[in-house]
């Protein structure tokens, strides 16, 4: 890991450089290593998105949630905008401060209380979300070449372990030229689904119970990204044009994750085979030459995605702040939490439906908590001065425990309450049905209100190391 430096204007090592590996980890980027445009972010958001993780966040809306493909349209629709807007707002602060977002979160819980969230979502992306679409592209290209699962897992993470490994730059360049190829496949599959899909009018009798599923689950998805937001924009310069910064991200985010999970739900009209996988199911009713066009596609978007999972997964571990041997860099990072992620895809090639039903549940339970206490922190330094600010996050001995005990509340009170999963159901949709799945509200209200309360009544002050 590299040692800790400040903005300069000293000549850039790293630069604009793609071929080059990045050894940044959670400091600030030097001025002199600033470069790029807010532009990138709109392919580097939408092309991670134009895979079957969000084919699949339709396609349960309408199978497993009960929706007509309309409901299930609006309530993805609905969900996926708010997780783009916030996607947009933290994005801001990659320029401002030039640390990865998991860094930023310092501010909301304090040095060592941040090690709880970074941790966590060093987990969920490295582990949970490497799993997710590595077992889909693994699955494609078992259709689309009979290789053989494990076989077809292996070389799909080894693919995506070497992206992120040489780092950002090779990052924004993968996404940038896999973009057009991954649009104009999945369009032409939109279009060929559609003409083939079944009664886009009606559905199982979901109700409110199952918008409120889908609703949660798109929110879910597309605020999932969240806490990785400024890790992909912290290597643009100071002035970058702060409305393009909100802007592409949060179009980039939504419009692919909108036109690709309205699709799914389409093709979840269409009967498909008892015994194909998930990505046979989808690609079933497409003629030869597109179907393997989309399996290729499907392989292209989960290496995208997993591309910055694996990176952002490292990122969060560079801002544990912890204190790691040279060797362990980013790099080196991004290599063991690949591996682990591997593990977990393998572990789950067996039963890879139910593993992503239940994870894209589960992924918003701690993001919107999260989301809570970090928005209403940035909504709260807005004007204090950037100089003040960039010294408290180098500053260990820095602490905000109204930040932890409000995530943590948010989490303790909606999970028992609100949950409604296959192996838990809470309290409020055992009795009451209808409620559907609404973990990921409520907890976002509760830690948002409750730590507007606890700093107003206790503003964070720095301590001794």
């Amino acid at each position: 890991m590299t040692t800790a430096t400040t903005a300069g204007t000293a000549a850039p090592e790293y630069g604009d450089k793609v071929i080059a590996v990045e050894t940044a980890g959670s400091e600030p980027i030097p001025d002199a290593e600033r470069h790029g445009s807010p532009l990138q972010l709109l392919w580097t958001w939408a092309s991670p998105n134009i895979e079957f993780a969000t084919v699949y966040i339709g396609v349960i809306s309408v199978l497993f949630f009960g929706l007509s493909f309309w409901q299930a349209t609006a309530a993805l629709l609905l969900g996926t905008a708010l997780g783009s807007l916030t996607q947009g707002v933290l994005s801001l602060d990659g320029p401002r401060f030039g640390v990865p977002q998991m860094a930023i979160g310092r501010f909301a819980f304090g040095y060592r209380g941040n090690l709880l969230p970074s941790g966590v979502n060093a987990l969920v992306a490295g582990v949970g979300w490497f799993a997710v679409n590595s077992v889909s592209a693994a699955f494609a290209l078992n259709t689309l070449t009979d290789l053989r699962p494990l076989p077809s897992l292996l070389i799909v993470v080894a693919a995506e372990i070497v992206i992120g490994f040489i780092g950002h730059n090779f990052v924004h360049a993968f996404e940038k030229y896999a973009f057009p190829a991954l649009a104009v496949i999945f369009l032409l599959a939109g279009v060929w689904t559609f003409k083939e899909a079944g009664d886009l009018s009606t559905g199982a009798g979901g109700g409110i119970g199952g918008f409120l599923l889908a609703f949660s689950t798109a929110w879910g998805y597309a605020a999932g990204w969240n806490p990785g937001a400024s890790d992909y924009s912290r290597y643009l310069p100071r002035t970058a044009n702060k409305v393009r910064t909100v802007l592409y991200p949060a179009v980039g985010l939504f419009v692919s994750i909108a036109v690709v999970a309205v699709i799914g739900a389409a093709s979840a009209t269409i009967v498909a085979p008892e015994d194909a996988t998930p990505t046979g199911a989808f690609t079933g009713h497409l003629p030869g030459w597109l179907g393997n066009l989309v399996l290729l596609a499907i392989i292209l978007g989960a290496v995208s995605a997993n591309a910055l999972n694996v990176y952002s997964s490292a990122m969060s571990i560079t801002s544990l702040g912890l204190k790691l041997p040279g060797w362990l860099g980013r790099s080196a990072i991004v290599v063991l939490c690949g591996l682990a992620g591997t593990g977990a895809a393998w572990a789950s090639l067996a039963d890879a439906g139910h593993a992503y039903e239940a994870f894209l549940l589960v992924i918003a339970y701690w993001v919107g908590p999260w989301l809570g206490v970090v928005l209403v922190e940035r909504w709260a330094r807005s004007r204090t001065p950037v100089a003040e600010l960039a010294g408290r996050l180098g500053d260990r001995g820095f602490s905000n425990w109204p930040g932890v005990a409000a995530l943590l509340a948010g989490v303790v009170v909606s999970v028992p309450l609100f949950s409604n999963q296959e192996k838990y159901v809470g309290w409020v949709p055992e009795r009451w049905p209808s409620f559907g799945d609404i973990t990921c509200l409520v907890g976002f209200v509760v830690s948002a209100g409750l730590y507007a309360v606890l700093r107003r009544a206790k503003a964070p002050q720095p301590t001794s190391a």
